[in-house]
């Protein structure tokens, strides 16, 4: 398998980012190994909406599988097989991810860049593949399953704090609180939660449906992306 791009993403560690792609409108970059920046090889890429990338979980690359895993939204105590799973410990670490193709960069130094969103994946992972996501063959809304997630969290976020995120990360950032960050066994009503996104680390509590914001702050040497 060889490694043909990596992506810039705002989650800089693995607590807080989204349980599924799709779920946080979060903006990040793909960007090439130079061997792959040819323009042949993107002909035609513009006329599709979203496209499927095939990753590697490097955070668990080198860790052992298990055959049954506990995954958060069951509460953390149920065991299911790990292939009925989304879980990154796997007997390959392979991850598959639908995401929106914004826009491609051709004038960047690294051209072509892709700028997509919805992306669930840690800032630098390393990128096998992407192919076009085709409605027609890979929809499926009557698919069932159990692992399905429960309502949004409703956000308070202060103004105050809000708007010492870039402006053009606010939403992404509202959206991936609103899937809730927190292993699916914390309920700890009390207890401050961090998260680094971006360049920022945020801090907030939850407490019956709520997800409040309590203090965002700036991490030093950590620019974005």
């Amino acid at each position: 398998m060889k490694i043909i791009a990596h992506i810039r993403s705002p989650f800089k560690e693995k607590f807080g980012i989204p349980r599924q792609s799709g779920l946080a409108e979060v903006p990040a970059e793909i960007v090439f190994e130079p061997e792959y920046r040819i323009r042949e090889a993107f002909r035609g890429l513009e006329k599709f909406s979203h496209l499927w990338l095939i990753w590697e979980f490097s955070e668990t690359a080198k860790q052992d599988w298990s055959p049954t895993v506990r995954p958060p939204k069951l509460g953390g105590n149920t065991r299911v097989g790990v292939f009925a799973t989304r879980s990154p410990y796997r007997p390959n670490p392979i991850g598959l991810s639908s995401v929106r193709l914004e826009k491609i960069n051709w004038d960047s130094p690294d051209a072509p860049v892709l700028t997509v969103s919805g992306a669930d994946l840690l800032d630098g992972t390393s990128l096998f593949d992407i192919k076009p996501y085709l409605a027609y063959a890979d929809s499926h809304p009557d698919a069932a399953g159990e692992l399905a997630d429960p309502e949004p969290l409703k956000i308070r976020f202060p103004a105050e704090l809000l708007e010492k995120i870039p402006t053009e990360l606010q939403q992404g950032l509202i959206s991936v609180l609103e899937q809730d960050p927190r292993p699916g066994y914390q309920v700890d009503r009390s207890r401050v939660y961090g998260m680094r996104f971006g360049g920022y680390d945020v801090r907030f509590t939850v407490s019956a449906g709520v997800l409040t914001v309590k203090e965002v702050t700036a991490v030093p040497n950590s620019p974005y992306p």
